[in-house]
């Protein structure tokens, strides 16, 4: 299947807390190295006539403002964490440059928590200034469209709550997972590139490891995978780098690919 040209800019790749982390003197978050500051876990994707990002969290503004972001479309959400919608307000700038309703996809349960946390924004008495957001309801199974782009859902699992990670074309983005089932990463195999999180070496209850994460991506055979939603336990970004294998690479912030038409 054809597909139109990818650009991707990763506007974070921290976790919850960002790095560096509030009120924390190690190392990691004392760093000088730009690649070693990250903000919470997001992602725009460009094509020909769309313009959307996945997942808002609270340092939404700072990221669009530091790309330049001039045009968006659409937003796509992950799951319903305060880290991955946090941000969602700050679409009222678009609305009123582009003068027309944020379109906004997520499942049922995401946007149930949308609702109430935004309840401005869907009043029925709503004042002037507040965000208009067109909610579109995705099912997990099924691909849905927006503009040129084909999005497929990849239902993971963090922990026990269901996120979903998306597939367009050739490039995959999966953040907050610990477990994918095999029917998901049916849908995986066959991706250019894939985004995935890796929180940092230790065990943790509901995100892979860099290990678990490297292991992933060499059963899936994919040619070239970057970590996101990195802790400052990771280490720093240059030292983890250097021990990486082939096609594998911490993603950061800032970081562009290009994915040419397939």
């Amino acid at each position: 299947m054809s597909y139109p040209p990818l650009h991707i800019t990763f506007l974070g790749t921290g976790t919850s807390s960002g790095v560096p982390m509030v009120a924390c003197d190690c190392p990691v978050c004392q760093s000088g190295d730009p690649k070693d500051n990250r903000l919470r876990s997001s992602i725009l994707i460009q094509s020909p006539e769309t313009t959307l990002v996945v997942d808002t969290g609270p340092d939404f503004r700072t990221q669009l403002l530091r790309q330049s972001v001039k045009k968006l479309d659409a937003v796509v959400l992950t799951h319903s964490h305060k880290d991955h919608i946090a941000g969602l307000d700050e679409v009222r700038a678009f609305n009123y440059f582009q003068q027309k309703p944020m379109e906004l996809f997520a499942t049922c349960a995401t946007l149930d928590r949308v609702k109430m946390e935004f309840d401005y924004a869907f009043s029925e008495h709503r004042i002037a200034g507040v965000p208009s957001i067109n909610l579109n309801y995705i099912d997990e199974q099924t691909i849905f469209e927006t503009g040129d782009l084909q999005i497929e859902p990849i239902p993971v699992w963090h922990m026990r709550m269901p996120v979903l990670g998306f597939r367009f074309g050739p490039f995959t983005y999966i953040t907050d997972a610990n477990r994918i089932d095999e029917a998901s990463r049916e849908k995986i195999r066959g991706s250019k590139v894939l985004v995935l999180n890796a929180l940092r070496h230790e065990p943790h209850v509901s995100h892979f490891t860099l290990k678990e994460a490297i292991a992933l991506a060499d059963e899936l055979e994919i040619p070239q995978t970057y970590f996101t939603h990195i802790s400052h336990q990771m280490g720093f970004h240059e030292e983890v780098t250097a021990l990486l294998p082939a096609g594998r690479n911490l993603a950061f912030d800032g970081l562009q690919i290009d994915l040419l038409n397939s």
